[in-house]
């Protein structure tokens, strides 16, 4: 019987097939952070059940507000800190090599083609450009998944994404999503897997398939997936090349994560970029999505590059590319978080880190806590961000302020423009 990705991905890790078209499955890993897994552990403790199930297959970070600005934040992070010390959780991330989760754990190599990963964070989802089942859960399932190292997953259903098409000068990753978002609506995946096919994808690198799987969420999936490749293989070498004898082995062990041709789909939707051009988001839903031309002069208070969406080294290539030599508007306050210790001195390498400084921009330690207006750029009421995160929703970054989603490239130009507006790349 022909199958998708995911269903060969139940198929090999199905513990057990209860009523109702439930599937309980071994996890290969569970990730956690301070926020949603501080109550997990101390519910667990409370039952008498302060145990993981394999703490090798356990990456802890503290991310969301780092370093703590308050006792309450302290506190969490004592409670994740405490966990891991007592359950030998040697993946554990703290000050100082922590990162934002989604992209640090890539980066370490701690996602693999195939693999099943759970998180108590709904952008989980992130991991399926690696061609992994990878999704976000709530509390108790989170607790199981540490304590039986099992979660319960209804039968997957999946829309195929086929993109075609070469994108103009100009138009990214986040442009396509944003644009799939805008087309299928906040519902329009819900519970259902985003299998994203077709020459675009083949053509993207590894950060922006990880920007297109970020934000299934948005459009309510489970998951956000891609077929594992070539460009999959040589980001992860450094981390598998002592279990395969040659990049092609890995290849050809990992197209057994590939969709049979004729598997069946809930939906397929076909997707020609070639026309895109850069888009943002109005309004308080990840759906509003005009043209940036058509939002052309939107006033802006605050810019911020970072995030598990576009916070990684060929983000702030783009963003620093754009803004080299030149000076942000007056009216505006700029904050870039580069994702991870490792993008950061890449970044300082490179000469990017001087480049944003130089513009007008802050830069700050890797850290989700702007993102979710909990820190280093927290909007004021009335306020509005150009923002390269993933979420809208009404007072996410703060208080009755609004957010306008957008890539690093418009978010850079937009910073020197003080309002939004097209980068200088876009060819239109």
């Amino acid at each position: 019987m022909a199958k998708t990705i995911v269903e060969k991905i139940f198929d090999a890790h199905r513990v057990e097939e209860l009523s109702g078209g439930i599937h309980v499955l071994r996890l290969d890993a569970v990730f956690a952070h301070e926020v949603t897994t501080s109550v997990a552990v101390n519910e667990l403790a409370a039952l008498g059940k302060d145990k993981v199930f394999d703490a090798s297959k356990i990456k802890a970070v503290i991310d969301h507000v780092t370093p703590a600005k308050d006792s309450k934040t302290a506190q969490q992070g004592k409670i994740l800190r405490d966990w891991a010390k007592r359950n030998s959780i040697n993946d554990f991330f703290d000050i100082g090599r922590n990162g934002v989760c989604h992209a640090l754990f890539p980066e370490k190599g701690f996602v693999r083609p195939g693999y099943t990963i759970i998180m108590g964070d709904s952008h989980t989802c992130t991991h399926g450009a690696f061609g992994a089942f990878a999704a976000g859960v709530g509390t108790t399932d989170l607790e199981v998944g540490i304590l039986k190292g099992v979660c319960a997953f209804r039968t997957p259903e999946t829309i195929r994404f086929n993109i075609t098409g070469a994108l103009r000068e100009g138009v990214f990753a986040k442009d396509v999503i944003l644009s799939i978002i805008g087309k299928i609506g906040v519902n329009g995946a819900t519970n259902k897997i985003m299998e994203f096919t077709g020459p675009l994808i083949d053509s993207l690198s590894m950060e922006s398939r990880m920007t297109l799987c970020n934000m299934a969420i948005e459009a309510g999936g489970t998951s956000g997936i891609c077929y594992p490749d070539m460009t999959t293989v040589d980001y992860l070498w450094p981390f598998i090349k002592d279990t395969y004898s040659s990049k092609e082995e890995a290849l050809a062990d990992y197209t057994k994560w590939i969709s049979d041709h004729d598997a069946h789909y809930d939906d397929v939707v076909d997707i020609d970029v070639s026309s895109l051009e850069p888009v943002t988001t109005f309004g308080y839903k990840p759906d509003n999505i005009k043209t940036v031309r058509e939002m052309d002069g939107t006033h802006i208070d605050q810019i911020y590059i970072g995030s598990c969406t576009n916070g990684r080294i060929e983000d702030l290539r783009i963003a620093a590319g754009i803004l080299k030599g030149k000076k942000i508007a007056g009216n505006v306050r700029g904050i870039v978080s580069p994702a991870t210790p490792d993008i950061f001195k890449r970044a300082l390498s490179e000469g990017l880190i001087d480049i944003f400084m130089d513009s007008g921009f802050v830069v700050t330690n890797p850290t989700c806590g702007a993102c979710l207006g909990m820190s280093n750029g927290v909007l004021a009421e009335g306020e509005a961000a150009a923002s390269t995160t993933n979420r809208n929703f009404n007072g996410r970054m703060g208080k009755g302020g609004m957010v306008h989603l957008m890539s690093p490239a418009t978010a850079a130009a937009t910073a020197l423009a003080g309002s939004i507006t097209n980068s200088s790349l876009f060819k239109g």
